[in-house]
């Protein structure tokens, strides 16, 4: 696999370039992230069925799936010439930089939220680790305050730990896997999938200890079904434009609580989130949009990564004064705008001058 590889230092500098963006498609990740973030408020509150946002959750299988399509349509073509650890370093230079942000707000807030005190037991070597593990993503669910997330100090970040390992076989062997054998591949996660599903009672779990190995089906499903809607180029063309696929990405988000919800939850990720790939790599783009679109794509990942600190506090102030639902819905409204706009101090003052500057090493 390695032969005709290129150290990384030697990289020509049109290997270490990204191919222009689907536009409508960087614009759905904003979109997708945002319900994340009012789903992450909301579920302090209300229980899943109560939850206007109760399948925000399902935001991650429709990350993984863009992810798998992404991935393919940027490297298919040149992991040959670039060689497995250009492409790591590169995963790394875009992915890692908001997981060390991540950390290091989620530490602040925890030894300095104005609305709780640090819980007994956790001395200068528990928060130590639970720091390390956390910059490095190493699982280390160890908070029953916290639910047993994966990661206590930015519970998002376990599926950047799912995504590391889909960046793995994907370097190691799926970039030139055929066709045939990525669809067998997603014939067996989806089974895999919906068993988990119906023992479980939903596609909900990966985020802590007890549901830690339920992630597995559901990357390595929409994952390799993102990368054979690009490697089979099924991009419906269609004039439904960025608002248009917002429309019916918001139908699977903000869908309710049906009888069967097991199986609804499993037919949106197995059928209808590869669907919406395709029509959002087709749709077409109208330019009083495609500003939107950019800066949604641009601010989707920061949102994601620097939110939860924020969530956190959030739970300590509810269970302190417990406010109204009206009170409630002005706290959202207020905060949404408030991470965006700190997701976008992030992404302009840290994450981007780190990504340059790291990518210029590699040049």
């Amino acid at each position: 696999m390695e032969q005709g590889a290129i150290r990384a230092t030697n990289a020509p500098a049109d290997l270490l370039k990204t191919k222009p963006h689907f536009e409508i498609l960087d614009g759905l990740r904003g979109i997708a992230a945002i319900v994340v973030v009012i789903f992450h408020f909301m579920e302090v509150v209300y229980i899943p069925t109560e939850n206007f946002t109760g399948h925000g959750f399902l935001a991650v299988d429709f990350f993984f799936c863009l992810s798998g399509f992404v991935i393919a349509y940027a490297y298919d073509g040149r992991m040959d010439k670039m060689g497995i650890g250009t492409f790591f370093r590169l995963r790394l230079i875009r992915l890692h930089p908001l997981v060390i942000l991540g950390s290091v707000l989620g530490l602040l807030t925890f030894l300095f939220d104005p609305f709780g005190a640090i819980p007994d037991g956790y001395g200068f070597v528990k928060i130590g680790l639970l720091f390390i593990t956390s910059l490095l993503l190493i699982p280390y669910p160890v908070m029953p305050e916290r639910y047993f997330n994966l990661f206590s100090f930015n519970a998002p970040a376990w599926t950047l730990f799912w995504e590391y390992i889909a960046n793995i076989a994907y370097g190691l062997f799926l970039w030139k896997a055929s066709r045939r054998i990525l669809a067998g591949l997603a014939i067996v996660a989806a089974i895999g999938l919906g068993y988990t599903a119906y023992i479980a009672g939903n596609v909900m779990g990966g985020w802590g200890k007890d549901t830690f190995w339920h992630a597995l089906p559901r990357l390595a499903y929409s994952f390799t079904a993102g990368m054979l809607v690009f490697r089979y180029q099924w991009i419906i063309r269609n004039r439904l434009g960025f608002l248009g696929v917002t429309a019916l990405l918001l139908v699977g988000l903000l869908m309710p609580y049906f009888q069967y919800n097991w199986l609804i939850e499993l037919i949106v990720v197995l059928v209808y989130f590869p669907f919406l790939v395709a029509l959002g790599a087709g749709a077409r783009l109208h330019e009083s949009v495609r500003s939107i679109c950019v800066f949604s794509g641009k601010i989707s990942y920061p949102l994601y990564m620097t939110h939860y600190a924020v969530i956190w506090s959030f739970a300590n102030y509810y269970a302190t004064y417990k406010p109204d639902a009206g009170q409630l819905a002005v706290i959202i409204a207020i905060a949404v705008p408030i991470l965006l706009g700190v997701a976008w101090l992030a992404m302009i003052l840290y994450d981007e001058p780190v990504r340059r500057w790291l990518r210029k090493k590699e040049q």
